[in-house]
């Protein structure tokens, strides 16, 4: 068994420790997730004070979809903080586009997605969570 963890992390959990920055970018950050069941997943979510999540979606091929969807998130005070758009293969002109936002009114985060929905074709919420504002590991 091994792991890529932080420091932190290895002490908290008993592990040992086989070699220190191993990254190529000394400002690199790492994502950890928690897959969880449903009940566990309300729980986690409560205790952590969601700001940030994680979206996939997909837009029709129309002039200006993408800038509405923004201006859209942008009304409702969400952040976008990351995106990536990906061609869809065996789709011509369609693309996925991965997003993270950060919000500091978790309800305002979700009338936001209510309010994207009639503008886009497809939506995956990958993950809803607590965004760590820097590394706790010295």
């Amino acid at each position: 068994t091994a792991a890529i963890c932080s420091s932190l992390a290895a002490e908290m959990y008993g592990l040992e420790v086989l070699a220190d920055g191993i990254e190529t970018n000394k400002r690199n950050f790492t994502r950890f997730f928690i897959l969880a069941r449903e009940e566990m997943l309300r729980e986690v979510q409560k205790e952590n004070h969601i700001n940030k999540s994680s979206l996939v979606f997909v837009l029709p091929h129309n002039e200006g979809t993408l800038s509405r969807v923004l201006s859209v998130l942008s009304f409702y005070g969400i952040n976008l903080t990351r995106i990536q758009s990906l061609p869809i293969i065996g789709s011509e002109w369609e693309y996925q586009f991965y997003i993270d936002l950060t919000f500091d009114d978790y309800n305002r985060y979700k009338q936001s997605i209510d309010a994207i929905m009639p503008l886009i074709s497809r939506l995956k919420v990958l993950g809803e969570y607590r965004e760590e504002k820097e590394a706790t590991d010295k």
